[in-house]
Protein backbone atom coordinates (compact mmCIF):
# COMPACT_ATOMS: atom_id res chain seq x y z
CA UNK A 1 0.00 0.00 0.00
CA UNK A 2 1.33 3.30 -1.07
CA UNK A 3 0.11 6.79 -0.89
CA UNK A 4 -3.57 8.39 -1.10
CA UNK A 5 -6.05 7.29 -2.90
CA UNK A 6 -8.69 10.30 -4.25
CA UNK A 7 -12.25 10.16 -2.69
CA UNK A 8 -14.94 9.95 -5.21
CA UNK A 9 -18.43 11.19 -4.29
CA UNK A 10 -20.01 9.36 -1.28
CA UNK A 11 -16.46 7.13 -1.24
CA UNK A 12 -13.76 6.91 1.41
CA UNK A 13 -10.78 8.06 0.68
CA UNK A 14 -8.30 4.86 1.33
CA UNK A 15 -4.92 4.11 0.68
CA UNK A 16 -4.05 3.28 -3.38
CA UNK A 17 -2.76 -0.50 -3.71
CA UNK A 18 0.27 -0.27 -5.89
CA UNK A 19 0.21 -1.77 -9.06
CA UNK A 20 3.41 -2.52 -11.51
CA UNK A 21 1.80 -1.73 -14.86
CA UNK A 22 5.24 -1.46 -17.31
CA UNK A 23 3.04 -1.85 -20.48
CA UNK A 24 0.27 0.28 -19.44
CA UNK A 25 2.66 2.55 -19.26
CA UNK A 26 4.60 2.70 -22.06
CA UNK A 27 1.40 2.51 -24.08
CA UNK A 28 -0.01 5.86 -22.72
CA UNK A 29 3.39 7.57 -22.71
CA UNK A 30 3.76 6.46 -26.26
CA UNK A 31 0.07 8.38 -27.26
CA UNK A 32 -0.89 4.48 -28.60
CA UNK A 33 -4.90 3.68 -28.04
CA UNK A 34 -5.30 1.15 -25.05
CA UNK A 35 -7.51 -1.47 -24.53
CA UNK A 36 -8.26 -2.78 -20.77
CA UNK A 37 -9.97 -6.28 -20.95
CA UNK A 38 -12.12 -6.98 -18.05
CA UNK A 39 -12.46 -10.60 -17.60
CA UNK A 40 -14.28 -12.38 -14.55
CA UNK A 41 -18.19 -13.49 -13.55
CA UNK A 42 -20.86 -11.14 -12.11
CA UNK A 43 -19.29 -9.03 -9.74
CA UNK A 44 -17.71 -8.24 -13.09
CA UNK A 45 -20.41 -8.53 -15.23
CA UNK A 46 -22.40 -5.99 -12.62
CA UNK A 47 -24.93 -8.29 -10.90
CA UNK A 48 -27.06 -6.23 -8.87
CA UNK A 49 -26.04 -2.88 -10.35
CA UNK A 50 -29.03 -1.16 -11.67
CA UNK A 51 -27.34 -0.97 -14.99
CA UNK A 52 -24.39 -2.16 -17.25
CA UNK A 53 -23.07 1.15 -17.09
CA UNK A 54 -22.98 1.07 -13.18
CA UNK A 55 -20.59 -1.98 -13.19
CA UNK A 56 -17.20 -1.24 -12.20
CA UNK A 57 -15.38 -2.08 -15.68
CA UNK A 58 -18.00 0.62 -17.31
CA UNK A 59 -17.17 3.03 -14.30
CA UNK A 60 -13.54 2.21 -14.40
CA UNK A 61 -13.62 4.19 -17.91
CA UNK A 62 -15.34 6.91 -16.87
CA UNK A 63 -12.95 7.55 -14.12
CA UNK A 64 -9.94 6.85 -16.10
CA UNK A 65 -11.29 8.96 -18.71
CA UNK A 66 -11.80 11.47 -16.09
CA UNK A 67 -8.40 11.02 -14.67
CA UNK A 68 -6.39 10.70 -17.97
CA UNK A 69 -7.90 12.75 -20.42
CA UNK A 70 -5.35 13.04 -22.96
CA UNK A 71 -4.99 9.16 -23.30
CA UNK A 72 -7.47 6.92 -25.59
CA UNK A 73 -8.44 3.84 -22.82
CA UNK A 74 -11.22 1.60 -23.61
CA UNK A 75 -12.13 -0.72 -20.90
CA UNK A 76 -13.95 -3.97 -22.41
CA UNK A 77 -16.87 -5.79 -20.11
CA UNK A 78 -16.04 -9.21 -20.50
CA UNK A 79 -17.79 -10.78 -17.27
CA UNK A 80 -20.28 -13.52 -17.41
CA UNK A 81 -22.38 -14.22 -14.24
CA UNK A 82 -21.67 -17.74 -12.80
CA UNK A 83 -18.25 -18.61 -14.27
CA UNK A 84 -15.42 -19.77 -12.51
CA UNK A 85 -12.13 -19.76 -13.67
CA UNK A 86 -11.97 -23.17 -15.60
CA UNK A 87 -14.35 -21.48 -17.89
CA UNK A 88 -12.56 -18.15 -18.12
CA UNK A 89 -9.43 -19.55 -18.67
CA UNK A 90 -11.05 -21.39 -21.57
CA UNK A 91 -12.50 -18.45 -23.31
CA UNK A 92 -9.22 -16.53 -22.81
CA UNK A 93 -8.39 -16.83 -26.08
CA UNK A 94 -11.53 -15.84 -27.99
CA UNK A 95 -12.81 -13.23 -25.13
CA UNK A 96 -9.60 -11.45 -23.97
CA UNK A 97 -6.68 -11.73 -26.18
CA UNK A 98 -7.91 -11.25 -29.49
CA UNK A 99 -8.95 -7.40 -28.13
CA UNK A 100 -5.18 -7.49 -28.06
CA UNK A 101 -5.56 -5.81 -24.40
CA UNK A 102 -2.90 -3.92 -23.08
CA UNK A 103 -3.64 -5.04 -19.22
CA UNK A 104 -5.88 -7.61 -18.43
CA UNK A 105 -7.45 -7.20 -14.99
CA UNK A 106 -9.09 -10.99 -13.91
CA UNK A 107 -11.23 -11.49 -10.83
CA UNK A 108 -11.83 -15.00 -9.90
CA UNK A 109 -12.41 -16.60 -6.95
CA UNK A 110 -16.14 -16.37 -5.61
CA UNK A 111 -17.68 -18.67 -7.10
CA UNK A 112 -15.00 -21.06 -5.99
CA UNK A 113 -15.57 -20.35 -2.55
CA UNK A 114 -19.28 -20.35 -2.80
CA UNK A 115 -19.45 -23.69 -4.47
CA UNK A 116 -16.62 -25.43 -2.28
CA UNK A 117 -13.97 -25.95 -4.87
CA UNK A 118 -11.11 -27.19 -3.62
CA UNK A 119 -8.02 -24.22 -3.31
CA UNK A 120 -5.73 -26.48 -4.79
CA UNK A 121 -7.18 -26.97 -8.16
CA UNK A 122 -8.49 -23.52 -7.93
CA UNK A 123 -4.90 -21.85 -7.48
CA UNK A 124 -4.06 -24.45 -10.48
CA UNK A 125 -6.62 -23.72 -13.05
CA UNK A 126 -5.61 -19.58 -12.40
CA UNK A 127 -1.85 -20.71 -12.86
CA UNK A 128 -3.20 -21.80 -15.86
CA UNK A 129 -4.15 -19.01 -16.81
CA UNK A 130 -1.55 -17.08 -15.71
CA UNK A 131 0.23 -18.61 -18.22
CA UNK A 132 -1.31 -18.04 -21.09
CA UNK A 133 -1.40 -14.26 -20.17
CA UNK A 134 1.88 -13.72 -19.33
CA UNK A 135 2.78 -14.91 -22.80
CA UNK A 136 0.69 -12.78 -24.60
CA UNK A 137 3.33 -9.95 -22.92
CA UNK A 138 1.36 -7.53 -21.54
CA UNK A 139 0.07 -6.67 -17.73
CA UNK A 140 -2.16 -8.43 -15.49
CA UNK A 141 -4.32 -7.61 -12.10
CA UNK A 142 -6.15 -10.13 -10.08
CA UNK A 143 -8.93 -9.19 -8.21
CA UNK A 144 -9.76 -11.06 -5.35
CA UNK A 145 -13.34 -11.47 -3.18
CA UNK A 146 -15.27 -9.02 -2.07
CA UNK A 147 -16.16 -8.93 1.85
CA UNK A 148 -19.49 -9.91 1.16
CA UNK A 149 -21.55 -11.88 4.01
CA UNK A 150 -22.41 -15.06 2.13
CA UNK A 151 -18.52 -15.50 1.25
CA UNK A 152 -17.08 -14.50 4.48
CA UNK A 153 -19.24 -17.73 5.57
CA UNK A 154 -17.48 -19.69 3.11
CA UNK A 155 -14.84 -21.68 4.59
CA UNK A 156 -12.90 -21.33 1.31
CA UNK A 157 -12.36 -18.16 1.01
CA UNK A 158 -9.97 -16.63 2.99
CA UNK A 159 -7.39 -19.41 1.48
CA UNK A 160 -8.75 -18.32 -2.28
CA UNK A 161 -7.97 -14.86 -1.68
CA UNK A 162 -5.01 -16.26 0.23
CA UNK A 163 -4.12 -18.30 -3.09
CA UNK A 164 -4.48 -15.18 -5.52
CA UNK A 165 -1.89 -13.44 -3.52
CA UNK A 166 0.85 -15.96 -3.85
CA UNK A 167 0.43 -16.47 -7.34
CA UNK A 168 0.29 -12.81 -7.96
CA UNK A 169 3.84 -12.34 -6.12
CA UNK A 170 5.01 -15.76 -7.96
CA UNK A 171 4.04 -14.56 -11.30
CA UNK A 172 4.79 -10.87 -10.67
CA UNK A 173 1.77 -9.67 -11.79
CA UNK A 174 -0.95 -7.16 -9.80
CA UNK A 175 -3.21 -7.89 -7.15
CA UNK A 176 -6.12 -5.59 -6.45
CA UNK A 177 -7.54 -6.91 -3.14
CA UNK A 178 -11.38 -6.09 -2.80
CA UNK A 179 -10.61 -7.60 0.62
CA UNK A 180 -7.87 -5.29 1.59
CA UNK A 181 -10.14 -2.26 -0.34
CA UNK A 182 -13.20 -2.86 1.99
CA UNK A 183 -11.29 -3.28 5.13
CA UNK A 184 -10.11 -0.14 4.37
CA UNK A 185 -13.41 1.62 3.98
CA UNK A 186 -14.42 0.18 7.18
CA UNK A 187 -11.50 1.55 9.07
CA UNK A 188 -12.47 4.89 7.17
CA UNK A 189 -15.48 4.63 9.05
CA UNK A 190 -18.23 3.79 6.32
CA UNK A 191 -20.64 0.79 7.19
CA UNK A 192 -19.68 -2.31 5.03
CA UNK A 193 -22.99 -2.86 4.22
CA UNK A 194 -23.30 0.27 2.10
CA UNK A 195 -21.52 -0.84 -0.38
CA UNK A 196 -23.32 -4.43 -1.06
CA UNK A 197 -26.56 -5.81 -2.14
CA UNK A 198 -29.41 -6.79 -0.41
CA UNK A 199 -28.87 -10.71 -1.72
CA UNK A 200 -25.79 -10.52 0.66
CA UNK A 201 -23.44 -11.52 -1.99
CA UNK A 202 -22.56 -8.60 -4.99
CA UNK A 203 -21.99 -5.08 -4.57
CA UNK A 204 -24.63 -2.22 -5.06
CA UNK A 205 -24.22 0.85 -7.50
CA UNK A 206 -22.03 2.49 -4.76
CA UNK A 207 -19.68 -0.41 -4.24
CA UNK A 208 -18.85 -0.75 -7.89
CA UNK A 209 -18.11 2.57 -8.30
CA UNK A 210 -16.13 2.96 -5.39
CA UNK A 211 -13.87 -0.06 -6.50
CA UNK A 212 -13.82 1.69 -9.73
CA UNK A 213 -12.23 4.77 -7.88
CA UNK A 214 -9.99 2.95 -5.90
CA UNK A 215 -9.06 1.03 -9.13
CA UNK A 216 -8.06 3.75 -11.06
CA UNK A 217 -6.53 5.84 -8.64
CA UNK A 218 -3.92 2.08 -8.20
CA UNK A 219 -3.45 2.44 -12.05
CA UNK A 220 -2.97 5.93 -12.46
CA UNK A 221 -0.51 6.36 -9.90
CA UNK A 222 0.96 3.05 -11.57
CA UNK A 223 1.12 5.09 -15.34
CA UNK A 224 2.49 8.19 -13.40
Amino acid sequence: MAGTAAAAPSCPTVPVQYLRLPHLRAAIHQGQPVVIAAIGSSSTWGAMAHDIGDSYPAMLQDDLGDRLPDAEISVINRGISGEDALREDRRMERDVLALRPVLVIWQVGANAAMRGESPDRFTALVEQGLRRLRAANLDVVLMDNQRSRRLLHSPDNARINAALAHLARRYRVGLFSRDVLMRAWARAGADPSGFLAADGMHMNDRGYACTAAALADSIVAAVK
